[in-house]
């Protein structure tokens, strides 16, 4: 009973960290659980790409497929907070606008959002509304799973960069100091490659190992990226990295209905 109590207790912990649901009763907190709740990252996203297909759904029978994904979205940022898209308005500004390692994580640190901030994520939410309006023509009902599955997807891969690369800028003014501290064993990696895997039992449908392999390979470029023009990542570049991944698997199932 200890142990259930206790992976309650960290999931819970991600639940708070990258969503605004509300958790009913008070739970403990600690630098130690926060790094515990990693393995529950992409279980947040497969409840949150659940969410956002049921909003997309029920909007699609009241309305349209086009304002259906608005609202969707709308509701995605409600959810979270705009928790990744931050971090990605945050390395567009930093990595557009800096040079050199000081600059770049002096504007990355910065709250406001300039030009290359605002520029990027219209362009980004652009193509996140056109790649999913194109994949509702194709099949509605598997565009929903692709949703679910492209969030999943997207916040594991992210969460990969935490045991692939080095965590550089002042840790302890970090909102992500838990996660860079300790990366978790590989067992933590395999708790979290179980919902990308319930995910895919959503549509069963082995073409989307390239979507997935795709979104896997746009982690692999910004991570050499920010190596190069950093020395490794940020909380803010895990956030890109999301925004990203989720983008390039959505992309990846249109070409693989389209070609393959």
């Amino acid at each position: 009973m200890k142990i259930i109590k206790n992976e309650l207790i960290y999931f819970a912990t991600a639940l708070m960290f990258f969503t605004r649901i509300p958790v009913p009763v008070k739970i403990p907190y600690s630098g130690e659980i926060m790094n515990k709740s990693q393995k529950y990252f992409a279980w947040i996203g497969l409840l949150v790409g659940a969410i956002n297909a049921l909003v997309l759904y029920l909007s699609y029978q009241l309305f349209n497929l086009e304002i259906g994904i608005v609202l969707m979205m709308i509701s995605s940022v409600l959810l979270t907070g705009a928790f990744h898209e931050d971090g990605f308005t945050d390395v567009c500004d930093s990595f557009g606008g800096g040079y050199g390692k000081d600059k770049i994580l002096t504007i990355m640190k910065d709250s406001r959002v300039g030009a290359y901030g605002t520029i990027g994520i219209i362009l980004l939410f652009a193509l996140k509304f056109v790649s999913i309006l194109a994949l509702g023509n194709i099949d509605l009902i598997k565009m929903l799973g692709i949703i679910i599955l492209a969030h999943s997807s997207s916040r594991f891969i992210s969460g990969t960069m935490i045991y692939t690369h080095r965590y550089v800028t002042d840790i302890d003014a970090s909102k992500s100091k838990p996660l860079a501290n300790k990366p978790l064993d590989g067992a933590a990696l395999l708790v979290g490659l179980l919902s990308v895997f319930i995910a895919f039992a959503l549509i069963p449908d082995w073409r989307l190992i390239f979507a997935f392999v795709l979104a896997y390979a746009g982690k692999i470029w910004m991570g050499w990226y920010f190596k190069k023009h950093i020395g490794g990542y940020t909380g803010d570049c895990l956030g890109s990295v999301q925004q990203v991944c989720e983008v390039l698997f959505y992309l990846g199932t249109m070409i693989v209905w389209k070609f393959i």
